[in-house]
């Protein structure tokens, strides 16, 4: 019996969208080895009742229906998502994560400052620049109340797991991947000098996937 071919699917980063730079840049590498990266777009059917559940729900919507491994590769948000849908997928077999948003509102609410997010839970949408559409959209405030639901502590489920980050991330910052790892021995990190775009280290992001994933050139 002939194995499968594994999946790879990337999932993009909070207000960004399949078009991103890195999105594109993978999408293309995985290309000329002949393998297709799958690249859902996650603000479907809209970015305001976006929610870290229902970025779950579609990730479960795209694996296989039979047994064939996958390899998520996820960005910021992304990458917090692939982790959490490793949790509970037994088809996921390894992940790949760029500077994953670990400790999300831990690092986000303060920069938003306490009054802007008590306006936004008593009016219920907040303004939020969307990169991908390059203009300002509401967000519900359910975002936030879902995303309280998933704490970082309680991702546990021992894969292989590959993590990226710059050391001048000022979005989220490096610590809160270097504890993620120290506390799993599964999980291997590489440190890079870059920030949380991680655009300038596009080459050394994909050798180290390609050492990680087995890919052959």
């Amino acid at each position: 019996m002939i194995a499968a071919s594994p999946h790879y699917i990337y999932l993009h980063g909070f207000a960004s969208s399949p078009r991103s730079t890195k999105a594109q840049d993978l999408r293309d590498r995985f290309q000329a080895l002949g393998i297709e990266l799958i690249i859902p777009d996650l603000n479907q059917p809209d970015f305001t009742d976006l929610t870290l559940t229902r970025q779950l729900q579609q990730v479960s919507a795209l694996l296989p229906a039979d047994s064939t491994p996958v390899t998520l590769i996820g960005s910021s948000f992304g990458g917090l998502t692939a982790a959490w849908a490793a949790e509970g997928q037994p088809q996921i077999q390894r992940l790949v994560l760029l500077a994953p948003a670990f400790q999300f509102l831990d690092h986000w609410l303060p920069r938003l400052g306490a009054a802007q997010v008590e306006r936004w839970q008593a009016e219920q949408y907040l303004s939020v620049y969307h990169y991908g559409e390059e203009r300002s959209l509401p967000l519900n405030y359910e975002f936030i109340r879902d995303a309280a639901r998933y704490p970082t502590a309680q991702l546990r489920r021992p894969i292989p797991t590959l993590v990226l980050h710059g050391r001048a991330d000022d979005v989220i910052p490096i610590q809160a991947s270097q504890q993620f790892a120290a506390q799993r021995s599964w999980v291997e990190m590489i440190e890079l000098e870059s920030d949380h775009a991680l655009i300038n280290v596009s080459e050394q992001i994909w050798i180290t996937i390609q050492r990680f994933c087995q890919l052959k050139p």
